[in-house]
């Protein structure tokens, strides 16, 4: 029982030192918040990826859009690009592993579209790539990746840092960052759309693409 408490401290001894640092880093959530509710609401699109761990917590994210978090509101439109089975494999297959979002982002999305990018090393080509695809396309590029500086860091336009080398702790903050990103967008988006929580009979404006 002590070997298996000391590994719990030490998790947890981990987790506390990197909450004061990401605290600071993690007051850019709100803004995040704000802007994505902005683009949900006039129709616009968030696509989501990652690898491993980090593709689950970018499918945990979708789902508390597209769903609800806590309160019920109109869903709003976003995508795993991890999710879908056929085309990660279709993808990888024919034109690259390091492909599989790339092609993806140039198919879901618009200009001003979001794409949002989880790594906890910051250096996954296959999410370099969607990056660089993104910025073509005019796609608003954010990443939630471990300590800066890092290749996709670089690319995107925004970027929350967990400063830690345990990449348990980078994907729990991470997760972290995706329940407060839909707190902020579930608070902006009766301001933007003139709403009171619960209002869902009317779809988002331009929602239908």
């Amino acid at each position: 029982m002590a070997g298996a408490g000391g590994v719990l401290d030490r998790h947890l001894a981990g987790l506390a030192s990197a909450l004061l640092p990401y605290r600071q880093a993690a007051d850019r959530i709100g803004g995040w918040g704000n802007e994505l509710a902005r683009r949900l609401a006039a129709g616009g699109r968030l696509l989501v990826a990652g690898n491993g761990g980090s593709a689950a917590e970018a499918q945990h994210l979708v789902t508390e859009l597209v769903g609800k978090l806590r309160d019920d509101r109109q869903p709003l439109s976003a995508i795993a690009l991890c999710a879908d089975s056929s085309a990660v494999t279709a993808i990888s297959n024919d034109y690259g592993y390091e492909n599989m979002f790339a092609r993806q982002v140039r198919a879901h999305g618009r200009a001003d579209d979001i794409l949002l990018l989880l790594s906890t090393s910051g250096r996954s080509t296959n999410l370099i790539r969607a990056a660089q695809a993104g910025r073509e396309i005019g796609l608003r590029c954010w990443a939630l990746t471990g300590p800066t500086p890092n290749p996709l860091a670089e690319l995107c336009t925004d970027v929350i840092a967990v400063p830690s080398a345990d990449p348990q702790v980078v994907q729990e903050l991470h997760l972290v960052s995706a329940h407060v990103l839909c707190e902020y967008v579930d608070a902006a988006l009766p301001g933007i759309l003139g709403t009171t929580t619960g209002d869902v009979a009317e779809p988002l404006p331009g929602a239908a693409r």
